[in-house]
């Protein structure tokens, strides 16, 4: 799917801070499927929410704004597939478009979380639970959304204990 941002370049500017505190949205980014997870107000744990199964850019602007509406966040937290090395992919590229677009579409600031590992986790604390392969299918992008936006609050936290003079 091609994200017409209306500007050229507009991929390359950086988008406002993410708050650091209120609702905020984990997104994993598929093309297929969507995974989303959110926080509580104090963002301290996240929560599966939805699989959302893609169907066109129309379709996924109308789920995203509907999430938007239903939960109030106040910014998106969106997985970017780095290869093992640390380098980026293409999967990358497109998961920074469609967040410069999820930020269109919302208004709402963005920021990344690596993904490493965040499926495969997902898919091992699926498999530990003996779902079955379709109840897994249902469960993993949102599983797997969960994980990295908890990542993400993990690693916020720890730095700002770590900023609190002692």
């Amino acid at each position: 799917m091609q994200y017409n941002m209306n500007e050229p370049g507009s991929e390359q500017k950086s988008a406002p801070t993410v708050p650091m505190a209120g609702v905020l949205l984990g997104i994993d980014y598929g093309t297929k499927r969507v995974g989303v997870a959110v926080s509580d107000r104090g963002q301290r744990f996240s929560s599966p929410l939805h699989n959302h199964d893609r169907h066109g850019l129309h379709v996924d602007e109308r789920f995203f704004r509907k999430v938007v509406e239903e939960y109030n966040p106040v910014g998106l937290v969106v997985g970017l597939p780095i290869h093992l090395s640390g380098d980026e992919s293409e999967k990358s590229k497109e998961a920074r478009l469609f967040a410069q677009w999820l930020t269109k579409v919302t208004g709402l600031p963005h920021t990344f979380q690596d993904e490493r590992f965040s499926s495969f986790h997902a898919e091992k604390l699926l498999m530990a639970a003996e779902m079955s392969a379709k109840k897994r299918k249902e469960r993993m992008d949102k599983l797997a959304a969960q994980i990295l936006l908890q990542a993400f609050l993990d690693a916020r936290i720890k730095a700002a204990e770590a900023a609190q003079p002692v």
